[in-house]
């Protein structure tokens, strides 16, 4: 199983960015998501879909901002970003979880300057 993030770039607190990962080697069945790690912390969960059709869930600080979602037929995860902000500055990436195995992209560089 491969995954493969990509998206990450630069811009302006308030702007927008839109990361992808694609997955390849998995079936269609797995839960999936996005976490970040911002220098010096903790990687933390973003977003997450726990099974295909699943509730989505969101962390409180990125809630009404980002939007995860899937394109079952590209194999892809999408993370839909708006109204960036310089906290969002962090190292992006996707997860995918097949039983007790999980797999993890090689992570995108967000930054957002104010």
């Amino acid at each position: 199983v491969q995954l493969q993030a990509s998206g990450g770039g630069s811009v302006q607190a308030g702007g927008s960015l839109r990361l992808s990962c694609v997955i390849s080697g998995a079936s269609s069945v797995y839960a999936m998501g996005w976490y970040r790690q911002a220098p010096g912390k903790q990687r933390g969960l973003v977003a997450w879909i726990p099974s295909p059709g699943g509730t989505k869930n969101y962390a409180d600080s990125v809630k009404g901002r980002f939007t995860i979602s899937r394109d079952t037929a590209k194999n892809t995860i999408y993370l839909q970003m708006n109204s960036l902000k310089p906290d969002d500055t962090a190292l992006y990436s996707c997860n995918i979880r097949i039983g007790w195995d999980s797999y993890w992209g090689q992570g995108t560089l967000v930054t957002v300057s104010s």
